[in-house]
């Protein structure tokens, strides 16, 4: 296709100059070029477009109706371009992002302040909720794209992994553990732990019940009805553990500690419905893709 519109561009280039040599000058080509793609272009058609002599070249009437058509096809093609180019551009617009994770640092907030350098016109609007309500805003495209826990591939949207982060214990300072480098799962299997009732709570009692059966443990989870920031203050006051991302250490109140949970990370994903044309929302993935690492 490429060709062929270099070609069709050449002949019509040298139906108005009425030369292949003042076309070759008008396009900065060889002569020869033009007199190739030409002829190769006739041969593609089964039909002459120029009938050449000494005095030049003139159209076939075969040509004078190709010609006709063929600058209304260019025109139309560039055209079409410019309006692809225009819903393309991100000088203004939307991007409505649901997330499941902390702000506080790491790659998610990284991400949105390179792309408001890049597309400060776009109006950024960020929602927290249950992975489950964020993927059915997905669906209905009253969300562009959510960041979620996990690998979890999801029917009818794309799916794509851009960051892990470790696996916190979060311990009141004076908690015999609190000065270690880092902290087994199992070591802690005997505690009490804290998890909200709010997100991400739903997501860490499940994750806790998962690894410590596995050590065939049975744990202590209680339910606290209160948020994130909340929740450590009561572990400060010793009333039990809870888990975090490493995104949300820099939120550290006075009291408590975040230790490492050794060989244990969380992965993060981007999730976007397929049928999602929203130009903000294709830089975004863009941006992602040559930021993150992503699989």
């Amino acid at each position: 296709m490429r060709m062929l519109l270099k070609q069709i561009k050449y002949m019509i280039t040298a139906a108005n100059h009425g030369s292949f040599r003042a076309a070759a000058l008008a396009l900065r080509v060889q002569e020869s070029a033009i007199s190739r793609h030409i002829r190769d272009l006739e041969q593609t058609l089964g039909v002459q477009l120029f009938v050449r002599s000494s005095r030049g070249i003139r159209l076939t009437s075969a040509g004078q109706a190709f010609v006709a058509r063929a600058q209304y096809a260019l025109l139309q093609l560039d055209l079409a371009k410019d309006a692809a180019n225009q819903r393309a551009e991100v000088s203004t617009g939307e991007l409505r992002i649901g997330i499941f994770s902390s702000l506080a640092s790491g790659f998610l907030p990284e991400l949105f302040r390179q792309y408001r350098e890049r597309h400060g016109g776009v109006a950024m609007h960020i929602v927290e909720g249950k992975p489950g309500d964020l993927i059915a805003a997905i669906r209905t495209h009253d969300l562009d794209i959510a960041f979620l826990t996990g690998t979890e591939q999801w029917t009818g949207c794309e799916s794509r992994q851009y960051w892990v982060e470790r696996v916190m214990a979060v311990l009141p300072e004076t908690h015999p553990s609190a000065d270690r480098k880092t902290i087994e799962l199992r070591a802690l299997a005997n505690e009490r732990f804290l998890v909200s009732e709010a997100a991400p709570g739903e997501e860490i009692h499940d994750y806790l019940v998962q690894r410590l059966a596995g050590l065939g443990r049975h744990p202590d989870i209680r339910r606290q009805a209160v948020g994130r920031d909340n929740l450590l203050h009561m572990v400060a006051l010793g009333m039990g553990l809870t888990l975090t991302s490493e995104a949300t250490t820099p939120m550290k109140p006075s009291g408590v500690v975040f230790v490492p949970v050794a060989n244990e990370t969380l992965p993060f994903s981007a999730i976007w419905s397929r049928d999602n044309d929203n130009p903000a929302l294709l830089r975004l993935i863009e941006l992602a893709e040559s930021s993150g690492h992503w699989r």
